[in-house]
Order: structure tokens, then sequence, then C-alpha cells
């Protein structure tokens, strides 16, 4: 909130917000739910796009829903086929259409419990209260006796013995799960304030999101990367910019925050923006002089380098090599000005600037540059690398490490970047096994590849190596609420690029087929990146005739760059990726 007044002069209360915001809802139907109170979890991404979120009571009766007791009991199922008006809205009576037209006929909350017996069994509130504390405390007993009185009272007035054994197994149904409306408004209200903060002001909010999680690596890498599907650039550190936390620093740009650097504490931020008051850093050497080097010592300023914080001053393996040296004048300046012997005419001749160059070595290699910063970061910040394989990781995987533990019984592939191996022993077998550690851009996680598959993929599954891994779920060892992943098969995403099985496509929308002029501009790029991939034309008329053409002359490279050099010519949405026919 002082982020969003601060940059925009915009103070917003957030108790009076609308609740009918379209833009929120709609953000909500797509599933951009990450970061937002109570709906994080893929169970309940999947309900609100389900439902067809557009209302705030849909949020209300969500958070009452997915809960133990209606998931098992496929309640939340029927208020969202009811809602879609794929199955009709039934109330027993008549006259519990007013209790229950707001939540589509399905018991939802234990004060609908309370006025049912009140209206069917002629309970008063208060001996409506016991028998809602019954289903809210669990208490069996409780219930089964508050239950009996239920249904003796409400065949006392006269209603159908076949109704209310219904409507008792109803509420023994909702005894299992039953939760209070008025804790699930509140929930509600933190989850819309969440979800209209992350609509109209997404900058800030993920920032303030990233910050409060600075110390969870895999929530951070899932943060940045719902930042950038958000159209949001994370820059990298910037000792010039960046303050403990995650800031905004421009339209749409949040700036890394130092506090997630490994081994930069509190006392090294705060020297660097205390130095930095005196205007900004020329050159390492300007940098290293001003800060205070018992605070940012040798370990690390090798950290702020390698986290790509000091990238203005040259590249890393430059700054790298001339970091002994700044550090040996930085400390004898500091010596002096400590002992009042910094100039003999005033201190002018300090503070004229000392041109250093930095030394002519060669720059670290991208997967060097990247390895380092996973080391010091625990993700990678400038680049990843399965960056170049970004078209078939979308088009192939079905999977991402985020959703990677969610049950299915088909076989599933995911597309990653293998981080570490280790190898074990059966005790069962005496074989060998292993447990994987993948990555990708949502985060990381675990597989184990079991004897028998270990015995023909071990040559193919080393750390630092992009794979396409499929593979199913482990039944013995299937937990609550998720499966371990068992790789059955590994392709090396290079292969399938060269391999020819991946195909271009453009999409063309016209009466006709392309011109030749445009037909030659394809061929320049074909000719600029070759490659065994098809090229396709996925023509249409715009009155429903469609083709898909190949041509027989042409093939182009399968990667990134040639995606974005087709873009270029025919638009974002009319290039990708097919599989080859």
């Amino acid at each position: 909130m002082a982020s969003i007044a601060a940059r925009t002069g915009q103070v917003i209360d957030l108790d009076a917000l609308p609740l009918d915001d379209e833009e929120t809802y709609r953000m909500l139907r797509a599933g951009r739910t990450s970061g937002v109170f109570q709906f994080e979890s893929a169970l309940a991404t999947d309900v609100l796009r389900s439902m067809r979120c557009d209302r705030f009571d849909d949020l209300v009766a969500s958070n009452a829903l997915m809960r133990p007791g209606p998931l098992d009991t496929g309640m939340h199922k029927v208020y969202i086929r009811r809602k879609r008006g794929e199955e009709p809205v039934t109330y027993a009576l008549p006259e519990l259409e007013p209790i229950l037209s707001n939540t589509y006929g399905v018991i939802t909350y234990q004060e609908q419990v309370m006025r049912i017996a009140n209206l069917i069994a002629g309970f008063t509130l208060g001996e409506a209260d016991v028998l809602r504390q019954a289903v809210g405390k669990k208490d069996a007993d409780k219930l089964k006796k508050e239950l009996a009185r239920f249904v003796e009272r409400a065949k006392a007035l006269g209603h159908p013995a076949k109704f209310v054994d219904e409507l008792t197994a109803q509420l023994v149904t909702f005894g299992r799960y039953g939760f209070p409306k008025a804790h699930s408004v509140a929930y509600s209200v933190l989850s819309y304030q969440t979800a209209w903060l992350k609509t109209h002001h997404p900058a800030e909010f993920m920032a303030a999101l990233l910050s409060s999680e600075i110390g969870s690596t895999d929530n951070v890498v899932r943060y940045i990367n719902e930042a950038r599907e958000l159209g949001i650039t994370v820059l990298p550190p910037d000792v010039a910019e960046s303050g403990f936390k995650f800031t905004v620093v421009g339209d749409k740009r949040i700036r890394f925050g130092l506090g997630a650097v490994r081994n930069v504490g509190a006392g090294a931020i705060e020297s660097i923006i205390a130095a930095r008051r005196g205007g900004r850093f020329k050159s390492l050497y300007d940098f290293v002089e001003r800060v205070d080097v018992r605070l940012c010592n040798k370990r690390v300023l090798e950290s702020l380098i390698a986290a790509g914080a000091c990238d203005a001053f040259g590249h890393r393996a430059q700054l790298g090599a001339a970091l002994d040296q700044a550090l040996g004048e930085s400390q004898l300046l500091q010596q002096e000005i400590a002992a009042g012997q910094a100039s003999l005419f005033g201190g002018a001749i300090a503070a004229m600037p000392v041109e250093h160059p930095l030394p002519d070595v060669a720059p670290w290699t991208e997967a060097e540059r990247l390895a380092k910063e996973k080391e010091i970061l625990g993700f990678f910040i400038s680049g990843h690398p399965l960056e170049r394989y970004r078209a078939i990781v979308e088009l192939v995987g079905t999977r991402t490490t985020a959703t990677l533990g969610q049950w299915d019984e088909r076989p599933v592939a995911i597309a990653v970047v293998v981080t570490g191996v280790k190898r074990q022993i059966s005790k069962k077998s005496g074989k060998e096994y292993a447990r994987i550690t993948i990555e990708d851009f949502h985060g990381t996680a675990e597989a184990i590849v079991f004897p028998d598959a270990w015995a023909k993929l071990n040559q193919a599954i080393h750390a630092d190596r992009a794979l396409m891994l499929t593979g199913g779920y482990s039944l013995r060892d299937r937990g609550e609420d998720q499966a371990p992943f068992v790789i059955e098969a590994a392709r090396d995403l290079a292969e399938m690029e060269a391999s020819g099985s991946l195909g271009v496509a453009i999409r063309w929308v016209a009466p006709s087929e392309p011109p030749w002029e445009a037909v030659q501009a394809v061929a320049r790029v074909c000719e600029a990146h070759p490659g065994p991939a098809p090229l396709y034309i996925d023509w249409s008329d715009g009155n429903g005739g469609s083709a898909r053409l190949r041509s027989r002359r042409l093939r182009i490279g399968a990667e990134e760059a040639t995606l974005r050099a087709l873009r270029d010519l025919f638009g974002s949405d009319a290039v990708f990726l097919v599989r080859a026919e």
C-alpha cells in the first residue's frame, strides 16, 4: 500500500473496494490465483476456473466448500454444475429456497443449518445454535443426539418421513465439514482484496509478495515466474538501485532485493545504501572504496558479482579478477581516512577519481554465469538453461514442477534441467536407483528412477542436462496430496530440436494464400536459421475454410530464435511449434 501511494500518489482504502470489479473476477476465472489469499493451490485455482467465478458469493462458497468433507462427497462439484446450468437447482421443499438459493441448493454454511432447523423442526435460535456447535466441533455423539431431536420434531410438524430422512442425511454429511459463513466471508474479503491489488497494481503486489518470501527459494522462483507471466520484468539485483526487499522501479519492472542474495547481510546492505547517497557508483573500485569493507567483505562482494549486482561496472569475470586489487586499495584508503592521513592536501587528491582498467579476461560462458547465479541466489535470474527450448517445453510438456505431483493415471511429460543426481542402492533388490532433482521455469521438484529404468537411463540423466522426462506415479508411495514422479524415459531437448520431430507453423488468415513477398521473407528466415523442422502454413479464409499446407522445399530450425524472427514478420500469435506430420 505504501509503495502504491509513493509511486502513484493513490491512497487505497481496502475496506471501501467495490466487490463487483469485473477485471478482478476475470483474473480469477483465468486461473491467475498465485498470491491470492486462500486460493493458491491447484485445487482452488481449478474450482474458481470451473465455476466461472464472477461474484463475491462464489468466493465465499469456495472458501467453505474447499474442505475435506465437501471434497470427499463432491459437493463442490454439485455447486459448480448447478452454477454453470449443467444440473437443475432443486429444493426438497419450496420453503428451503430462500435459505439455499445463494448456494444453488447446496448446504454450505453452518448458518444455513440453523435456519433449516428453525424452519423445518421448529428449533428456537438457541436450540439451532446447539446443533450448529455440534456440527462445528465435529462432536459425533452430540450431533447424533441433536439430529435425533431434529427428526422427531420435524416429523411431528407434519413433514414427510422420506423428506426428513433425506434432509437429515444431508446434515450428517454437512457435519463432516460444516464451515461458518462468517468465517468464510472474512476469508473471502482478504481473498478479494489481494486479488484486486494483483489485478490493478500487479507490480507493487508482486514486489510485496516476493519480499514476503525472501527466505524461501522455491516460492521466490514461483512468484518471479508469475510476475513474468503478468508481463512484469524482474530485474537482477543492482548495487545502485536495490534495497533489502524487492522494489518497483518503473512501469511493470521490479528490482531484485539484495536481501535474497546469499552471504549478503543486513549490515552490508545498509552500508551499500549509505554509500550511494554520495552519488552513483562509477566503477567497481569506486564502489568498493565507498562501502564499509568490514561489512562488505570479499565474500559479500563475490556474491554480489555472481548475482549480477555489479554488472554495470563490467562483465563478471573481469570484476572477479579485479576484486582483490580493489579491496586492497579500499582497505588502505579507509585505514588512512580513519587515521586522518587520507591526503597531505586536505583530501583533494583522495577525492579525485582514479582510472582502473579492468583485467582483459574472457567472460564467463552462459553456463558458468547461470551456475554461479544458482549457487548464490538459489535460482537463475539473468536467464535460464531452458530458455532456448521454451517453445518445445510449451508444446510437448504436460506438467511443470508446480503441477508435477498432481495424480494422473496417464503418462506425463515434463521439460527440465537436471540439477542433482543422488545414486542409491535398493535394500530390497541390491540394485542401484536414483533420486533426481529437477528444475524448470516454475521451480524445483524431486523424482525417482527405479533400478530397471536407471540401468537404461544412467548415461542420459546427469546434472546440467536439459531433458524431456516422461513417466508416471508410484501407487505404492502415493501420499495424501501427491505421488512421487517416476521417470521411465528421458530425451535430450537438443536432440528433439534437431530431430525434425517438431514443425514450425505460420497462421495465415486471408481469402488467399500468402503473397510472394511473404513467401520470400519466410525463405530468407529459413536460410538464416537452417534446420530439419518442416514448415507449415495454417491457412484459413475467415469463413470456415481452412487447411494445413506443408512446404515441400523449405526446412527450418525449430528453436526460439527462429520463432522470434518469424513473429517479427507475422505477429506474436501467428507462429508456433507443432508436431511434425
